[in-house]
């Protein structure tokens, strides 16, 4: 995976102050081919509970990873229980990894 250490705290941190100390992380996508180069870093943020406005909570988690990250491009993708699942979101289950 071609994330440091920092970086995968990092995102653990913003994680729980955008979406509470139940939420859960995980990348998936480019970041995870330790042979690529570049890319945005694509990433699932789980939460157990009910969102209201899940625009809100994935704006405010890319804009915050995208800063301490250095302006690196950052796409939430939320799992919660009150949204629709989409076939990107079996692809981040199944492919991607727990931070």
């Amino acid at each position: 995976m071609r994330l440091t250490e920092h970086q995968i705290h990092l995102i653990r941190q913003l994680a729980q102050q955008v979406a509470g100390s139940q939420s859960r992380v995980r990348v998936f996508g480019s970041r995870l081919d330790d042979s690529a180069k570049g890319g945005d870093i694509d990433l699932l943020l789980e939460l157990a509970e009910p969102v209201n406005n899940p625009a809100l909570i994935a704006a405010q988690m890319s804009a915050r990873v995208s800063r301490a990250l250095h302006g690196r491009k950052v796409d939430v993708l939320l799992s919660a229980p009150n949204l629709m699942r989409l076939p990107i979101h079996d692809v981040a289950f199944s492919e991607g990894k727990l931070l």
